[in-house]
């Protein structure tokens, strides 16, 4: 077995008939575990609840997965002998490209913001450290490693190779306000980072690396108004994240069309205007067509424009070499040419600035963070009251006031949204039953 397939805790021998790989086996894992059911009720762009087509964190997630996939494959065909030597796998791409939005809170960044708020003096929450910290540490596949992914697989979904303590610019935080409704959510964003407490299977997955690699691959850039930001990532991350970013820029905007969130003037003057004045032969010359197909009466044609969008996003994907590590998966690393990188950067930030921040957005968003930041304070004044069995015996083993505050924003942050609207009604308003477990 390779350094790379091994986990933290040995497998046991493998069933006669199961010809499974191993990044086949963690894909079963992630699919049939607690943590990615959930992901089908916790909000993707528009809220749980507001339309029954709408994507939800499952749908994108699985949406990313079939294009990863269809990078990796892509890669295979124009680039076969580096593919060839890196092992490219499309079993292992599609593992983490399904895993890499797990530890998402309720309510989207408004939970995960409220979180933070709740937890910065206690090692702090940010999405992908929870998601790490759900994959090694609170599934229950294992009793001590979670889901006991290879490392590969782990560190395919490690987009962030450094810690809270470490990124964290204080500089840019403000004072913690005595009411929720006065708490502003763009002061309260968290880096991108895994959390302190989990540094031992860090540690662990990179063991392997030269002190020079390790060293490298934990570097990050500075800012003085913003948190820090780390600088690399594995061949396998970089392919997911891409695959990430198209699902969001192409398929989360057509959720925006069909339910007229977004209109075909502002398309044209915000993206199609944009997309015109740089020099890509495929899109400069189609984008008015593509708006046209998007904007029209057919149905069909907005799901062939959008799926021309994505091929051509996923054939432009290509390998390139850095030349600063030693371990290959780490100097290799999949890009998108500096021009379609920039006609995805308009999809995502029209997105972002026409769905996200749209105050109708924003007041699901809001009222997301209240309640969790209502639910968090409850937990921690009567903990032995208030929190289910299992996570109260958590709470009580746990060593410390920063491990306890962990135990209830694992609680929390494992729940979906309407799980986290109903307990809230639960303990605040009256006539309302009291809900089932949660397994953390």
């Amino acid at each position: 077995m390779s350094y790379w397939h091994e986990r933290i805790q040995a497998r046991a021998s493998k069933a006669d008939g199961d010809e499974r790989n191993d990044f086949q086996r963690d894909k079963a894992r992630i699919m049939h575990s607690a943590a990615f059911r959930r992901l089908q009720a916790k909000t993707q762009i528009m809220g749980v609840g507001v339309a029954d087509f709408f994507r939800t964190r499952l749908t994108h997630s699985l949406e990313a997965a079939q294009i990863g996939t269809g990078i990796c494959s892509q890669l295979c065909r124009s680039q076969p002998e580096i593919a060839k030597a890196l092992k490219l796998d499309e079993h292992l791409i599609e593992t983490i490209s399904l895993a890499h939005d797990i530890g998402h809170p309720p309510f989207g960044h408004g939970g995960e913001l409220a979180l933070q708020y709740m937890m910065h003096e206690h090692g702090g929450f940010e999405g992908n450290g929870q998601t790490f910290r759900i994959l090694t540490r609170l599934e229950t596949y294992s009793k001590l490693a979670g889901m006991n992914l290879c490392r590969r697989s782990l560190l395919g979904v490690m987009k962030y190779p450094n810690f809270m303590s470490v990124l964290t610019n204080t500089a840019c935080m403000p004072q913690k306000s005595e009411r929720f409704s006065q708490v502003k959510a763009h002061s309260w964003h968290p880096p991108k980072a895994l959390y302190d407490c989990d540094r031992d299977i860090f540690d662990w997955l990179l063991d392997g690396l030269s002190v020079a690699d390790k060293t490298q691959f934990m570097t990050f850039e500075q800012f003085s108004d913003r948190h820090a930001k780390t600088l690399h990532k594995s061949i396998d991350s970089s392919i997911m994240e891409l695959a990430d970013d198209i699902a969001y820029g192409v398929h989360d905007l057509e959720d925006a069309v069909a339910m007229k969130l977004v209109t075909q003037a502002s398309f044209e003057q915000e993206v199609t205007q944009a997309i015109l004045g740089v020099d890509h032969e495929w899109l400069s010359h189609n984008i008015r067509q593509v708006q046209q197909d998007l904007f029209g009466d057919e149905p069909y044609k907005r799901k062939n424009a959008i799926g021309a969008l994505v091929n051509l996003f996923i054939s432009e994907i290509h390998i390139i070499q850095k030349h600063v590590f030693d371990e290959a998966l780490l100097d290799f690393q999949a890009q998108l040419p500096a021009s379609v990188e920039h006609d995805l950067s308009v999809f995502k930030g029209y997105v972002f600035r026409k769905v996200i921040r749209k105050p109708e957005m924003q007041h699901i968003e809001f009222k997301g963070q209240k309640i969790v930041m209502a639910l968090f304070d409850v937990f921690n004044n009567e903990p032995s009251r208030l929190l289910p069995t299992n996570t109260n015996m958590r709470w009580q083993n746990a060593d410390g006031d920063t491990e306890k505050h962990r135990v209830i924003a694992d609680y929390i942050s494992g729940m979906t949204d309407d799980y986290a609207s109903r307990m809230y009604a639960s303990l605040f308003l009256p006539k309302t039953h009291n809900l089932g477990d949660l397994s953390y």
